[in-house]
């Protein structure tokens, strides 16, 4: 059984491009309430201008950089004010750079973990007293990266598989008052740095990846579960094990 979300609130971080973006667009469509996160504010400012123009959805604007605790605690307790609750977070900021662990400076390292790791950590502690009030429902966006061994970026891989490890450990803590779900796509047609320095966006032509409104239809489904929770929803571009 799957429930209406017209009304709820949301949070989106990453908000700013790909995923994110479609994904408050898609909420917002479905009637709710969402605050954009992420720190490019004139982006966000275009969204929100864009959401209140095409739905019937608020749409509130919140400069935030994930790795930054009390700037992610002042997102969630902004939200909750303009909204009266939280019904839904949608864990989506991150970040790739770099590559190979020997080349990989120590900088470009604690970037991924403290945007990767640390702002889903930050944006969940935050925001889980809200969501049980409000049985609510949190997104994790994971990555196929996070599901199979690969020979370039570990650092990147490894923070997805931690995002799938601390999903699971969250919904085994609340023990059913909070719906966890953790979305893991293949290529999703973004900004997004692909191994050769391209953009997902630049090196796959439309029809050969997925798209962003792919993941945010997955997120708008898991957020209108009722009484089940989906766990975790592979989204994979239907080629993804050809063998070559």
């Amino acid at each position: 059984m799957t429930r209406s979300i017209d009304g709820d609130a949301a949070i989106v971080t990453g908000a700013s491009s790909g995923i994110g973006r479609e994904t408050a667009l898609a909420l917002a469509r479905e009637g709710a309430d969402v605050a954009l996160a992420a720190r490019r504010e004139e982006r966000l400012s275009e969204l929100a201008e864009r959401i209140e123009a095409e739905t019937d959805a608020e749409a509130l604007v919140v400069p935030t950089d994930m790795r930054e605790e009390s700037a992610v605690e002042a997102l969630v307790e902004t939200a909750v004010e303009a909204f009266g609750g939280l019904d839904v977070l949608v864990n989506n900021a991150g970040i790739v750079v770099g590559q190979g662990i020997e080349d990989l400076p120590t900088s470009e390292y604690r970037a991924m973990m403290e945007t990767n790791a640390d702002g889903m950590f930050f944006a969940t502690r935050a925001a889980l007293s809200h969501l049980r009030e409000s049985a609510g429902t949190i997104v994790f966006i994971g990555s196929f990266a996070g599901q199979y061994p690969r020979s370039y970026n570990p650092v990147y891989a490894a923070t997805k598989w931690w995002v799938r490890g601390f999903a699971q450990s969250v919904a085994a803590e609340t023990t059913g008052d909070v719906a966890v779900t953790t979305i893991n796509p293949s290529e999703v047609r973004t900004e997004i740095a692909a191994q050769t320095g391209e953009s997902f966006e630049e090196r796959f032509d439309e029809g050969e990846a997925l798209e962003p409104e792919d993941i945010a239809e997955g997120v708008v489904f898991a957020a209108k579960q009722d009484d089940a929770m989906v766990s975790e929803l592979d989204l994979y571009r239907r080629d993804k094990f050809e063998i070559f």
